[in-house]
């Protein structure tokens, strides 16, 4: 029998409509003949799936469950492609491991961690990852300037510190123009990440484990005459990306094992994307953990997985079944 596969989308943020076409992206890579696939959206006040006549039927939140044609359906796993709250930072995890729902992403505690970006770098400081010098507010908290100058130099990137998408970043190159930027940054939520300024080649790479099995993917190279890699480089194709990544055998080894040895110290699970900035000397610092990456037919795991050889479809069957052996 055909196992039962939400693809659960939406979010609470601003990044629901990048996670919506992710959703339409693993509809289109996941195996149709292998799982009965239904796009589910959650985010406040609605918790519904797309039926295949195009309506919507309402979730019933004790257990997941759906009434399609009059009968009750149950879900057997869930491919989260939430980007933000509460998808991504450990809410929706919960829920799942207390109804007993198989997920495809990392776990609550792994998912809130790497959320927090503050929290994140600081924890895999202590592991000796290295990371850009920060500095973070809670709404309601101020600075001084010369403080935040002092301590971090120019620029300085200013962003939320539990949002994604590049929703509200700015990168600060005067001391005037610090303030207006946290104003911005709060504006996405009630966390603000100060980092210093890190100079070098903007790369990421993907990599999943399962039981016996290991893939580490290949790196990409992000160039884009942008400011830094925003919103329009992500989404609007201002950006090229580039796999394999056009930088010494060394530098790209060297990446994936950070991203391997990041994704053994979350104690991660299914597929995580990690940003870096490689400097002139080939150190990788790590810019942010991503748990549930973009997903759509461009997105950057889709094109590593393409340039490792493998085939998606395969991929998402291997995380899936992972779940139930």
């Amino acid at each position: 029998m055909k196992r039962n596969v939400a693809i659960v989308a939406g979010g609470d943020s601003s990044e629901m409509v990048i996670s919506l076409k992710s959703a339409d992206g693993l509809y289109s890579f996941i195996d149709k003949e292998r799982y009965n696939l239904y796009i589910a959206i959650v985010k406040r006040g609605e918790w519904a799936v797309k039926l295949s006549n195009g309506a919507y039927a309402p979730i019933d939140k004790n257990d997941f469950s759906f009434i399609e044609n009059g009968q009750i359906k149950h879900f057997d796993f869930a491919y989260i492609t939430i980007h933000g709250t509460p998808g991504e930072d450990g809410r929706l995890q919960g829920y799942f491991d207390m109804i007993g729902m198989p997920y495809s992403s990392c776990g609550m505690l792994a998912s809130a961690v790497t959320f927090n970006k503050f929290v994140c770098t600081n924890y895999l400081r202590s592991f000796g990852i290295k990371v850009a010098d920060s500095i973070h507010l809670f709404k309601g908290q101020t600075i001084n300037t010369d403080e935040a100058v002092s301590r971090l130099g120019l620029p300085i990137f200013v962003k939320p510190n539990d949002g994604g998408s590049s929703f509200g970043v700015t990168k600060v190159k005067e001391a005037s123009q610090l303030e207006s930027a946290i104003t911005k940054a709060f504006g996405e939520g009630r966390e603000v990440i100060m980092e210093s300024f890190i100079s070098g080649t903007e790369v990421t790479c993907g990599c999943y484990k399962i039981k016996g099995k290991e893939e580490i993917f290949p790196v990409t190279e992000v160039v884009t005459t942008n400011e830094f890699f925003d919103f329009g480089a992500k989404y609007k194709g201002e950006v090229q990306e580039i796999t394999p990544a056009r930088i010494p055998a060394e530098w790209s080894a060297r990446v994936q094992q950070e991203a391997s040895t990041i994704y053994d110290i979350l104690g991660a699970k299914g597929i995580i994307r990690i940003d870096f900035i490689i400097e002139a000397n080939g150190e990788p610092k790590m810019l942010e953990v991503n748990t549930t990456p973009g997903m759509t037919s461009t997105s950057f795991i889709p094109q590593q997985v393409r340039a490792a050889g493998l085939d998606i479809k395969d991929v998402l069957t291997e995380i899936i079944e992972n779940e139930f052996n």
